[in-house]
Order: structure tokens, then C-alpha cells, then sequence
């Protein structure tokens, strides 16, 4: 008697299950549920279930999106990069009406090119949904906001403030109908902390200070909003702004061991290591940068050498349709 193939995992359950840990505890605590079970849907996919037709490519499509997600918030990006992949074939599959959650791995990718340094192909995601026909307006404006941030990491200032603005018009009104159930989190202080990021890449200190003030005064977020709290200190230490950085580090370092997305953890690093290259830091900060760079690194022991895959292969971005 032949082997039975076993029954393929419950995809829908693994993928409630990681979008409440990554909004209650954060990308470095999801990651490694994310990974253990992407094995075992491949492990079933090896031993012969067809997993996205036993479960529909759909709900298939959204577990690798949400995996590939949290290994971005947590910096395994050849891992994320190569999920949202999967995810991205997977809704072609789908009817056009069926295709929403197509835009939202776009939009995931649009962010990872940017965040690994890689702006024109962030840019040529972002424009290329931009292009499409009849989008919901929240999901035009996550694009506008995609393209702004690209633009800005290119140096075009007057291009990136065009984006935004076409973003926040685009969602003054809030939510309306035809917004996708994945584009709940797109708000005000999601706006406000990308425009404040822009800012800073455009090297208006105060500017972004007080957009990035604003998002972290927002309260109910997710988990990896930690990230804008983060950027503030970093953006205040670049600026030399030495009181102010003193003070927000002081608050953060409480806060840190419960930071669950690793990005924000390493702009935390980033702050702390322009502290030490600035002039006439006061001692006390110095104190301060010293504690937290050693509780960075008992929270977050740097990755050795050949484990995880940092980078996404250096492909070119996908197509939008």
C-alpha cells in the first residue's frame, strides 16, 4: 500500500495566527513562526499536496504575503523577497476581482527596494501601479506615498512633496467603500511618519521631527510603528540635535527590549552610532548611547556570517500586472 499523502497544513489558521503576533509582539517574535511554517507548507508541497489547490490560491497567496512581511520587518529580506514572489505568481491566478491583495504585495516590495537602497526600482513598482485605472483612493495614496519615498532617496524634492500631496488629498476623506480590508492600517500617523521620513531624506530636520512626533503620538498601531519612534531619535542625532536626542533615547531605551520590528531596532543603532561619530556630544548623552548600544546588543545579537540571507537576489522589480 502506498503512502498517504498527508493532509496540507491549515493555511488560514497559520496565517491568523502570525498576523496577531506580528501586531502584538512584532516582527522578531513572528519571524520564526513565519519560517517554521512556510516549512511545513513547502514539506507538504514536497510530498506531493497541491497546497494551493487543496486551500485556494488566495488564502495561499496571503499566508506567503504575510510571512514575507514579517521577514521584512525582521530584515530577512532574501527569504521575504522570495515569498512575496510566490505570493505575487499566486494572485495572477486569481480572477480580477479577486486580485486586491496583488497591490498589497507590490506595495511590500515597493518598500523592501527602497529600504535596501534601491530607489529607481522602487520607483518603477510604485509608478507602474500608479498607472492602473479606477484605484480604491487609500491604496492610490500607499502608492503616492511608495513613489514619494523613492523619490526623495533620488534627491528630487519638488517630486516627492507632489506625491504627498496627491496622497493626502487622496485620503482626506478616510476610508471609503471600496478600500480593500488590508489597507486598514494606511492612516493619518502612517501618512504623517512617511512624510516625515521623506522630510528627512530631503533634510528638513524640523520638518520631519514634528511629522514623526505626530505618528508616534498616535495611539493603537500596529507593532512596527516602533520604527517611527526610532527614525525620530535617528533623524535628531544626524541633525546633531543633542538635547533632544538625549531625551528620546533616555524614553526609548525603556522600550526597546519590547521593540518587536528589527527594523527599528537597527535605525536604534543608527542613532547610536551617529552619536558617536558627532562633536561636542555632551557626556551624559555619550552615558546614555553607551547603555543602549549594549542593550541593543543583547536584544538583537548581530547576524554571523552566512546566517540568513540578508539581500533579495538583484533581480529586476516585477511587473505590476
Amino acid at each position: 500500500m502506498e503512502p498517504r499523502t498527508p493532509p496540507p497544513p491549515d493555511v488560514r489558521a497559520m496565517t491568523a495566527e502570525l498576523l496577531v503576533l506580528d501586531r502584538t509582539l512584532g516582527a522578531r517574535h513572528a519571524a520564526p513562526v513565519a519560517l517554521r511554517s512556510v516549512r511545513a507548507v513547502e514539506a507538504a508541497e514536497a510530498a506531493g499536496a497541491a497546497v494551493a489547490d487543496l486551500t485556494g490560491p488566495a488564502d495561499l497567496a496571503e499566508f506567503f504575503e504575510v510571512a514575507a512581511w514579517i521577514l521584512f520587518d525582521a530584515e530577512r529580506h532574501g527569504p521575504s523577497y522570495r515569498l512575496n514572489r510566490r505570493a505575487l505568481a499566486l494572485t495572477r491566478r486569481l480572477p480580477e476581482q479577486e486580485r486586491s491583495i496583488e497591490l498589497l504585495v507590490l506595495s511590500v516590495l515597493s518598500m523592501q527596494q527602497a529600504h535596501l537602497a534601491l530607489p529607481r526600482a522602487s520607483l518603477r513598482t510604485s509608478s507602474a501601479v500608479l498607472a492602473r485605472r479606477d484605484l480604491p483612493p487609500r491604496v492610490a495614496a500607499l502608492f503616492h506615498v511608495r513613489e514619494a519615498r523613492a523619490y526623495a532617496r533620488l534627491g528630487s524634492g519638488a517630486r516627492a512633496l507632489r506625491a504627498l500631496e496627491a496622497a493626502r488629498e487622496m485620503s482626506a476623506d478616510g476610508p471609503s467603500g471600496r478600500d480593500p480590508a488590508w489597507s486598514w492600517w494606511f492612516d493619518r500617523a502612517e501618512l504623517d511618519g512617511h512624510h516625515g521620513l521623506v522630510l528627512a531624506d530631503l533634510g528638513d530636520t524640523e520638518g520631519a521631527a514634528a511629522l514623526l512626533h505626530a505618528a508616534v503620538a498616535s495611539d493603537g498601531g500596529p507593532a512596527y510603528r516602533a520604527l517611527f519612534a526610532a527614525d525620530l531619535a535617528r533623524v535628531l542625532a544626524r541633525a546633531g540635535a543633542w538635547r533632544d536626542t538625549d531625551a528620546w533615547l533616555s524614553a526609548l531605551a525603556e522600550s526597546a527590549p519590547r521593540m518587536g520590528s528589527v527594523r527599528a531596532l537597527n535605525s536604534l543603532r543608527q542613532a547610536v552610532a551617529a552619536v558617536g561619530e558627532g562633536r561636542r556630544v555632551p557626556r551624559g548623552l555619550r552615558g546614555t548611547t553607551r547603555d543602549l548600544a549594549g542593550l541593543l546588543a543583547r536584544e538583537l545579537p548581530r547576524e554571523r556570517p552566512g546566517e540568513g540571507e540578508v539581500h533579495p537576489p538583484s533581480t529586476e522589480p516585477p511587473e505590476s500586472r
